[in-house]
């Protein structure tokens, strides 16, 4: 099945190396907060970061995606100084531990994404689309990396209050187009482009938004698929986080047959397989 999927496999400048997405890869979810809807406080301290930062890299993760501000519906925002104190030290442990490792940084935050680049992070992923901070798209054409510009309305507060969408997938479409231009305009050229489900949608429109996802190809750029153990799936088989991992796989399957080249999950050997079942 190595031509499970047909459509484009752009690539992204990691640095002096070019990451492929001629095979889909896995992004492997470190939270360092205490509220994440699914592993919250699990990772709170340097240790018991660098002890799943290892296990994500040994289970197959490409990419480990390191996050202080919880995202989840209803969060409150943190300060700036408590996140960049959960991120930074972070970044710096594993890159100095794991020193092959590539790092994101998940932050709607201009200066926590500045120094968590300058500690050893590799690409931005910007829950907010460049949002909630004025200067994100600017420092993101200063930095020039890769920049996971995901589709969200509001803020996590209040984003479920703005779903209203003449047709989702076209909405979600030009806004995102609305914002690769600005992002160009800026000289930014790495860019992969997140639908963001479960972010200010309703469960009918993330289930609409996934099964017409291919799509947003008609942007060129790669696609990042974030529904590991989300509400959209545990809520309709009325089950727990604890328990959606076998919905996730499912879901994960229909992404990558609409040519979704990014994973990001929470359950990083599940996905490598399902990767290699598919494509190998």
């Amino acid at each position: 099945m190595k031509h499970f999927s047909t459509h484009p496999a752009p690539s992204i400048r990691l640095g002096g190396k070019l990451m492929s997405f001629e095979l889909p890869k896995i992004m492997g979810i470190l939270n360092l907060t205490a509220d994440s809807f699914y592993d919250g406080g699990q990772n709170t301290t340097i240790d018991a970061a660098l002890r799943h930062a290892e296990k994500l890299l040994k289970d197959g993760a490409d990419i480990l995606d390191i996050g202080g501000q919880s995202t989840r519906p209803g969060a409150a925002l943190s300060l700036e100084e408590e996140e960049l104190n959960r991120v930074v030290p972070v970044v710096s442990a594993i890159r100095q531990a794991f020193p092959d490792a590539i790092m994101s940084v998940d932050t709607y935050r201009a200066r926590v994404a500045e120094e968590a680049i300058g500690a050893g992070a590799h690409i931005i992923n910007d829950v907010s689309g460049g949002q909630l901070d004025s200067h994100m798209f600017a420092t993101v054409a200063k930095l020039q990396v890769p920049y996971i510009l995901m589709h969200m309305r509001g803020t996590p507060d209040t984003m479920q209050q703005h779903t209203n969408y003449k047709d989702i997938v076209n909405d979600v479409a030009v806004e995102l187009g609305h914002a690769i231009a600005s992002l160009r305009a800026l000289g930014v050229r790495d860019i992969i482009l997140d639908p963001g489900f479960g972010f200010a949608k309703t469960s009918a429109q993330n289930y609409e938004l996934l099964l017409r996802v291919a799509e947003l190809h008609y942007h060129g750029l790669p696609i990042l698929g974030g529904i590991s153990r989300k509400s959209m799936i545990y809520r309709k088989l009325d089950l727990s986080p604890a328990e959606a991992l076998t919905g996730t796989i499912a879901l994960n399957t229909l992404l990558l047959e609409r040519g979704v080249q990014l994973l990001r999950v929470h359950d990083v050997q599940e996905a490598k397989q399902l990767v290699d079942l598919l494509y190998s």
